[in-house]
Formats: structure tokens, sequence, C-alpha cells
């Protein structure tokens, strides 16, 4: 019965705001101030319901807000249409969309709360999402319990960015060197080895691990951090693909401007079609950060000495030691993932416009 209420009330709430959020982007399209206004002010007006008892407090605010929306809409613009049909459907989408994005967002959510617990906070129930007192000293706290060869890990961090760093340039110039040869350049056999390339994506991560670390011992690159970046020149199958396809919609007029002027195939794709692809570029750049930085089997296979650690290896070594402290662990898992959210959060644009984009050229 409870569950069944909880549903209603959360039905009822998307119900209040898709009406509210609708009427304010219809007066904010039409440019009606005074609606957008009291709109605007109307949870802030509704907040005195939220002294009413917990089971009242929800229903009767989102039905105030709808009754009152449609009361003020009405009352000012008594000319336009109770509901405002073009802008309804976009709101019901994007409220479905925000919605199941929160659901992503708990687990980072509660990661962060968990960092600012006391150990009493930490086995109270119902769970305790809010923290108070924020107990900010597990930061530091977690940094001492560091080994102090990791210099409260700034070593780790730096071998991490070391990795990450190389392993981008790697990546880009490889993948879009080889994507180019195979869009551009003709040569007997090709399609032949771009399907033979493609082929390798099916082979297991694991089936390879075994040759290469052969490989890098009769290197002598064990317990150093060649083997983390280097193969990163080497280009990627899939970061492959990706360019290729974008290379293929590049009119070839360009390739033919270039060589008059004299450039040769090297001079064409550094200067013409590099330029020419920096949306894909980006995109693959980041989801190439993004691997080198959260790696661990790496690590784990190559390196055994702490001060070549990276981060990722660091983090299973704390968790190791001390697991048993749910405060501190999550303070450290937030403090290592914090740069590649900063990351991410700058250039998500970047990212997605290359991924749905790469493509449609060559089709």
């Amino acid at each position: 019965m409870k569950a069944l209420l909880s549903l209603l009330v959360a039905l009822l709430g998307y119900g209040a705001l898709t009406i509210w959020v609708s009427h304010l982007s219809r007066a904010i399209r039409l440019r009606h101030n005074n609606v957008f206004g009291l709109l605007l002010a109307l949870p802030v007006l509704l907040l005195g319901v939220l002294a009413l008892p917990f089971v009242l407090r929800f229903p009767i605010a989102f039905v105030l807000l709808a009754v009152l929306t449609l009361a003020i809409s009405k009352v000012l613009v008594p000319s336009a249409p109770l509901i405002p049909t073009r802008e309804t459907k976009p709101t019901i989408l994007h409220l479905i969309l925000i919605s199941g994005s929160a659901l992503f967002l708990i687990p980072f959510v509660w990661m962060v709360s968990t960092s600012l617990k006391t150990d009493a906070q930490l086995t109270v129930y119902p769970p305790v999402w809010v923290p108070h007192p924020a107990l900010w000293s597990n930061y530091p706290d977690a940094l001492k319990y560091l080994p102090p060869s990791s210099n409260f890990g700034l070593i780790n961090l730096r071998n991490t960015l070391v990795i990450a760093v190389l392993s981008c340039i790697g990546t880009v110039i490889s993948s879009s060197m080889v994507a180019y040869g195979f869009a551009r350049l003709r040569w007997p056999g090709k399609d032949w080895v771009f399907g033979l390339l493609l082929a390798t994506m099916m082979l297991p991560d694991a089936v390879t691990m075994m040759p290469r670390f052969l490989i890098f011992r009769e290197l002598h690159w064990i317990d150093t951090l060649n083997p983390l970046w280097v193969p990163s020149f080497f280009a990627s199958a899939f970061n492959v693909f990706l360019l290729r396809q974008f290379f293929l919609g590049i009119p070839k007029e360009l390739e033919d401007a270039a060589k008059i002027d004299g450039c040769g195939y090297f001079a064409t794709w550094w200067r013409i079609m590099i330029p020419m692809v920096k949306t894909p570029l980006a995109a693959i750049t980041i989801m190439s950060f993004l691997a080198s930085w959260r790696d661990f089997m790496g690590p784990l296979i190559y390196i055994s000495s702490p001060e070549k650690m990276p981060l990722s290896y660091l983090l299973s070594l704390y968790n190791s030691s001390h697991g048993g402290e749910p405060g501190l662990l999550m303070a450290v898992t937030t403090l290592v993932i914090l740069p590649v959210i900063i990351l991410f959060f700058f250039t998500q644009r970047y990212f997605v416009e290359g991924v749905s984009l790469t493509g449609l050229g060559g089709r």
C-alpha cells in the first residue's frame, strides 16, 4: 500500500511539473514577462506547505502548483490555450531524461555523502544522505594513511598523468595516421587489411595478455611505465574505424588543392585532414584519457614498485588495507575520480559531438 501511494505521489509530481514547466516555457517563448515572473515565484510561495505532515505536504504542494499555474496563465493570457501543446511534449521528454540521469548519479552522491560521514552515521537506518555535521577531516586523514613513498599521493598522480597524457598523444597520432591511410590512399589489398584490422576487435584482451607480457619482458620494460603507454602508438582498431568514417566525408577537392600547393601525404594529413576532424579527435582523446586513468589490470601485471604505481593500483591497495573504514575509503575514491569528472564536465560537448557525428559523412 505504501509503495502504491508513493507511486501515485510521484505521478502527481510529474504531472504538476509538466504543467508548470510547459507554461513557463510558453511564457518565455511569447515573452509574457508578468506570467513568467509569477510562475517562477510559485515554488517559493509553496514552501510553506512543507511544514505540513510528510503524508500531506507533497500531494498538496503538487496540486497547488498545477492549479495555480493554470489559473495564472488563464487569467493573464485568456486567449492562450490551457494546455500548451507545443511545449508539453518536450517537457515530458526532458523530465524523463532528467529522472533517468538522476538514477546514474545516485552512486556518486552516495560516495560523496559517505566520505563525509562519521562512523556512527554509517550504521544508521534509514541511511543519512546529507550528513550533519559533515566530517571534512576524512579527506586529510585518508591522505595520511597513504604509503610514505607516495608523498600524499602526488607521486602516483604524476605517474597516472604521464601514462594518460602519453597515451592520448599516441592514440591521436597513430589512429589518425592509419585512418587517413585507409580512407584516402590507394594500395593493393586495402579493404582486406581493413577487414582484418576490424576482426582484431573480436579478440578478447585475455588472449593477447601473455604474448604482450613476453614481449615487454624481452624488452626489459617490466616494472616501468612503458608497457602502459607505448601500445597506444600502435593504432586501435576502434579508433581507426571511427576516424576513417569521418575522413571519408571530407571533400577530395581539399586534397587536390593541397597537392597543387606542393603538399605530400604527410603534409596533407597534418595540415588539412587533422584540422578537419577536431571533434572526433577530441572524443577519442577523452576516451583514451579515461581508459588510461582507470586502468588497473595493466599496472597490476607490469608494475611492482610502489613509487611507480598509478592511482588505480594505489586505490586497490588502500581498499585492501582500509576497507573496514568506508568514510576514508570513499574520501580517497572521491579524490581519485574528481579530475576525471572535471575533465568530462568541460569536454562533454566534444565527446557527444564526436560520437554522434562520426560516420555520418561517409554514408
